[in-house]
């Protein structure tokens, strides 16, 4: 018997409760949570060094233990591949096999060995592939369940690597907008630091011992860079303790809501993010209505894969409103998240009875004006980043050169 520490939502009023419990597996501890009325959203062994993996609200992967972790591209390959061996025909647990066999040596390879034994002796796969959540969300052991409950196992896995798929293109666009400034700011800020540590101090001990008088700028720069100098383990410190606040903040409910809706009104990335998270929500609930999964645990499971706590509360809202037998478009509006096209185009779905293919197509446009949102913003960040080290740079070089030129004409006066 292992004892497992979690994280869950009470039914009744969806507040966060946090407690221990023993289980001889983590299927086994997520039932008997369900059973007390909660719905899991964190579960890990209480003691370290586990081999099975965990996985957090937001859908992120806290890794394998001492084996380290797998990659979602190599999951999203493996969800192909055993799409196309299940297309042509092969019995799943051969599938797996030749899947597995496939793999590199380690913790990957290793688990798909596990549940093609599991498989062997009786378990289904969806259920073997519950038992590493980390590695296979609630969406996809779902969809994978409901695949073999319809027979199409085939058609709900390509389903699903199409979803991966588009869902990784979609973060790859995010991410890869942020490294292009961070990058630049990075080396623009170690650039300048290295000025204003080895090069000022020189020019200050030859205005010093030539006995300038110094400007205002000057004497502002100097005073920076001996701020600089002195106090760079306080602002190393600072931003430390910065971030460590940001994420213990964003750990409780409150704190993480907080901090998303300040994310989603920041300017230009705010709406990058809005978008993401829209197409991110309609293709998930989409994605699992299309394949057969019931709506009010389709809209469940979409929530548990949602990381912004904000479009987590939608969803709650959307849930509750159907569960009164009211429309879903209400709290979608009312959320402030969907704009009026995606509330009336979910509207038009629901009364022509396509709500699925309507999320999809939802999806689609969104995935293409996050393109066009963060080509915008590059456009907008490059002229921005050069002015702001034009300015600096322009900064420095005048501060230096005003008493040098003061210096230059009192000598060629004498």
């Amino acid at each position: 018997m292992n004892t497992y520490s979690y994280k869950a939502r009470n039914r009744r009023d969806d507040q966060e409760v946090a407690d221990s419990i023993e289980a001889d597996s983590e299927a086994e501890a997520i039932g008997k949570i369900k059973k007390l009325g909660y719905v899991p959203t964190e579960l890990k062994p209480s003691r370290p060094g586990k081999v099975r993996p965990t996985r957090t609200a937001d859908g992120r992967s806290r890794g394998l233990g001492w084996l380290g972790g797998v990659k979602p591209a190599a999951v999203t390959l493996f969800t192909r591949q055993l799409s196309t061996l299940q297309d042509a025909g092969l019995p799943i647990v051969q599938s797996m096999q030749i899947l597995g066999n496939m793999q590199r040596p380690g913790p990957f390879r290793m688990i798909l060995m596990q549940v093609t034994q599991d498989i062997s002796n009786g378990t289904a796969l969806s259920e073997g592939m519950s038992r590493f959540p980390a590695i296979w969300d609630p969406l996809y052991t779902n969809l994978v369940r409901a695949g073999e409950t319809a027979g199409a196992l085939d058609v709900i896995l390509r389903r699903l690597s199409e979803f991966r798929e588009k869902a990784q293109r979609l973060r790859k666009k995010v991410i890869g907008a942020l490294i292009y400034p961070v990058a630049v700011l990075s080396i623009a800020a170690a650039i300048l630091t290295f000025i204003m540590v080895f090069i000022v101090p020189k020019f200050e001990s030859i205005f010093r011992d030539m006995g300038v008088t110094l400007p205002v700028p000057t004497l502002l720069l100097i005073a920076i860079s001996r701020f600089i100098a002195s106090s760079w383990w306080l602002m190393a410190i600072g931003a430390v303790a910065l971030v460590v606040m940001i994420r213990m903040v964003r750990r409780t409910r409150r704190g993480a809501n907080l901090i998303d809706r300040a994310t989603l009104r920041l300017p230009v990335m705010g709406g990058i993010v809005k978008k993401s998270s829209v197409a991110r929500f309609t293709r998930t609930l989409g994605t699992l209505l299309t394949s057969g999964v019931g709506f009010l645990d389709a809209l469940e499971i979409t929530r548990s894969a949602t990381p912004n706590i904000v479009v987590q509360n939608a969803i709650n809202e959307v849930r509750e409103s159907v569960k009164e037998g009211e429309t879903i478009n209400e709290p979608l509006s009312r959320s402030g998240i969907f704009d009026d096209i995606v509330v009336n185009m979910v509207k038009v779905g629901e009364e022509t009875g396509e709500l699925d293919r309507m999320l999809i197509t939802i999806a689609d446009t969104y995935d293409e004006e996050v393109d066009a949102a963060v080509a915008a913003m590059m456009a907008l960040l490059e002229p921005g980043l050069i002015i702001v080290m034009g300015g600096a740079v322009g900064f420095i070089v005048i501060a230096l050169f005003m008493p040098l030129i003061k210096l230059i004409v009192v000598i060629g006066k004498g």
